[in-house]
């Protein structure tokens, strides 16, 4: 054994150390993969619901730079001259969405998780094509006014007014999110 070879040797000891060993009776053991994680369902659903909640319609705004039928808002802290950049154009619109068609509470869920996609991409302008009403009851919009609380609750709102004539006019908002 001295004149071995190192894997010689190792093979002798493991030999010696399980030389009165029996082999297993029993085939050999097989343990399965792990289960796979739970989803969790009541998680995500809790999570869509504080997303669909964090949008209220009971919104009442302490500053409202409303001028008749024009929709302009502005957040505090911010230079007023954003919403004229925002009036004219001079951001470029990354993203948009259309409300037609939706009633109020699946409106707000749209917008909201729009927003929240807009925020994860970097998107800074957004129009939101809410309609001029022309198709509810007493012709009137409904969700001109609503989508206006619901965008004034988003912190990552900077500021938005009502779209130009060639972007939707009365129809639509623009609206400049946080970088």
């Amino acid at each position: 054994m001295t004149g071995a070879k190192p894997d010689d040797k190792e093979s002798e000891l493991f030999r010696e150390a399980v030389k009165g060993a029996r082999p297993l009776k029993a085939p050999r053991l097989h343990h399965p993969p792990p289960a796979p994680k739970p989803i969790p369902q009541q998680f995500i659903l809790d999570e869509k619901q504080a997303l669909a909640d964090s949008l209220s319609d009971d919104y009442i705004p302490a500053h409202d730079l409303e001028t008749g039928e024009e929709l302009l808002y502005l957040r505090e802290g911010h230079a007023p001259d954003i919403l004229s950049k925002l009036r004219r154009g001079h951001w470029v619109v990354q993203a948009k969405i259309d409300l037609h068609g939706l009633v109020a509470d699946e409106a707000r869920v749209y917008v909201a998780e729009f927003l929240t996609d807009c925020k994860k991409r970097g998107v800074r302008c957004v129009r939101i094509i809410h309609g001029k009403g022309l198709g509810s009851r007493n012709r009137e919009p409904v969700l001109k006014n609503k989508l206006r609380n619901w965008l004034m609750q988003r912190d990552e709102v900077i500021a938005y007014a009502q779209a130009r004539q060639a972007d939707g006019g009365s129809g639509a908002m623009i609206v400049l999110l946080k970088a």
